[in-house]
């Protein structure tokens, strides 16, 4: 049983969706618990999978722990997995008394974890990292080593059926070079960041670059600090979007892995971010992108200019980029996921 709680669709439930579909193609019994209406809800319907609907009210919703608790037993579940931090709560109370099934928890965030004796010390067989960034701050948050495994998030072939012209669409001049940001917008993933960035670039760099936001409120039209800017909104064809870029400025303040520098990667579009998190763990600095030391905006911008006027360069590491990518694959996650259960399941 994979149980999320969240109601919008980002990195963590297409983590779930494409765990959830490749257990259940190669012969497991799989059921996703998550809200009702939620994206991951319908896309695992329309993947063809069981679903359960469930909206927790609270991080401790016994209530609905006792609900997940009948569905396990019917469900006759050998594992639970928690994907998130609610879930991960449910997850331990449903464990209380009347122990049936396995839990295993995956830790997405490279921040410290809190309340470690209360969440962390008891309940859980196995706890997956996404990163070794995440489980080495889970360990100097007090969490046992040996408890915590390892497996990478991965994404599958990206799938391009029409790759978007920005210049054309927006009217750009064609010595554009067009930059891009992808995901959540919000001040951790850097959003805020990009007004200081632009204001470091010299007049020419700025006069030839334009910006491309992925998964903000789509707002159309915009400026920072004389960056022309387009923001998207959510593309459901994000593949096509992300392909039409020449960079990726990913200036997050925290990152688990970074699936969407993975995805832009395997496209073929270098990215520039700080290194934080996983992010040292996906790119490699000066061959398939570029890393910054954390907050050093003056760094960024300088990388981001050179990047912009040197296409011979952009050229070299989005091949090397490509490469990369294909460390990070879906099938590995999947089938390193399954061991995980195997050596839970065998105590």
């Amino acid at each position: 049983m994979h149980v999320d709680s969240g109601r919008s669709w980002r990195g963590g439930q297409r983590q779930v969706l494409l765990l959830a579909t490749g257990l259940h193609d190669r012969g497991y019994r799989t059921l996703v618990v998550a809200p009702a209406g939620s994206p991951l809800v319908q896309r695992a319907e329309r993947a063809g999978l069981p679903t359960y609907r469930l909206t927790l009210r609270g991080e401790w919703d016994v209530r609905r722990a006792r609900e997940l608790r009948a569905v396990a037993r019917e469900w006759r579940a050998d594992i639970i997995h928690a994907h998130d931090a609610r879930s991960h709560t449910i997850g331990l109370l449903t464990q209380l008394f009347r122990r049936k099934a396995r839990l295993v928890v995956t830790r997405r965030v490279a921040f410290p974890p809190k309340r470690v004796r209360l969440k962390y010390g008891w309940g859980v067989d196995t706890f997956i990292a996404i990163s070794e960034a995440v489980r080495t701050a889970m360990v100097a948050a007090g969490v046992a080593a040996n408890r915590i495994q390892v497996v990478y998030s991965g994404i599958p072939t990206p799938q391009v059926s029409k790759q978007r012209d920005w210049r054309r669409e927006r009217g750009w001049p064609e010595d554009t070079v067009v930059c891009g940001m992808v995901g959540a917008m919000t001040r951790e993933k850097g959003i805020d960041a990009i007004t200081a960035i632009a204001r470091r670039l010299p007049a020419d760099v700025l006069s030839r670059t334009r910006l491309v936001l992925l998964g903000g409120k789509g707002k159309g039209e915009t400026l920072a600090a004389g960056l022309e800017a387009f923001d998207a909104g959510f593309v459901t064809e994000v593949h096509d979007a992300v392909a039409g870029l020449d960079l990726l400025w990913h200036p997050a303040r925290s990152e688990g892995l970074g699936t969407a520098v993975i995805d832009a990667m395997a496209l073929g579009v270098p990215p520039i971010a700080f290194a934080v998190g996983g992010l040292p763990e996906v790119i490699q600095d000066g061959e398939s992108g570029v890393l910054i030391p954390a907050g050093d905006i003056d760094a960024f911008a300088a990388a981001a200019a050179r990047l912009i006027t040197d296409a011979g360069l952009r050229a070299r590491l989005a091949e090397r980029a490509r490469k990369r990518a294909r460390d990070f694959d879906a099938d590995a996650m999947i089938e390193r996921t399954a061991e995980v259960y195997k050596s839970v399941t065998a105590g």
